[in-house]
């Protein structure tokens, strides 16, 4: 994208908050949803946009079901940083595990969120360890926590590339 516009794509967990967190960022965001036995899930994508340092910042959030992969993949395509959503109240599972892998691999600039910190059991600090070397930010995305200096530290490393 051009200087003044970033492309950041948002993976996490089935559940782990990524609509929550585009949504608390963007109250007018859109999203294409389904109901599924726990409720609506994501089946495409999430979309939100606002400023951040006086840069248009573009959010994608992809679907958190193995069976979406080629969603994740057409949606990556030209993306400038990637956030992973992790769920604290649960940690660092198989499916982030797999994202953080992917993405490394690809060597974008990334950041985590831990988000439902404030949900009894969250357990960021848990999630630091489980990511050594990793900035991890504890976020709530169901109340708007923190969500904003989250995002803004995120595009402030990467204005600084």
């Amino acid at each position: 994208m051009a200087d003044d516009r970033l492309k950041i794509v948002v993976f996490g967990s089935y559940n782990a908050g990524k609509s929550s967190f585009i949504q608390a960022l963007d109250p007018r965001s859109r999203h294409i949803e389904a109901s599924s036995e726990n409720g609506p899930t994501t089946v495409a994508f999430d979309f939100g946009r606002l400023t951040v340092r006086d840069k248009a910042i573009y959010l994608f959030g992809t679907p958190g079901q193995e069976r979406f992969e080629f969603v994740r993949q057409i949606i990556s395509r030209g993306m400038d940083g990637a956030i992973i959503i992790v769920d604290a109240t649960t940690g660092v599972d198989e499916m982030t595990r797999y994202f953080y892998n992917q993405l490394k691999t690809l060597d974008v600039p990334l950041a985590f969120m831990a988000n439902k910190c404030d949900s009894p059991g969250a357990m960021p600090d848990a999630i630091s360890r489980d990511l050594p070397g990793e900035v991890v930010h504890p976020i709530s995305a169901r109340n708007g926590e923190n969500v904003h200096a989250a995002l803004d530290a995120f595009v402030a490393t990467l204005a600084a590339r």
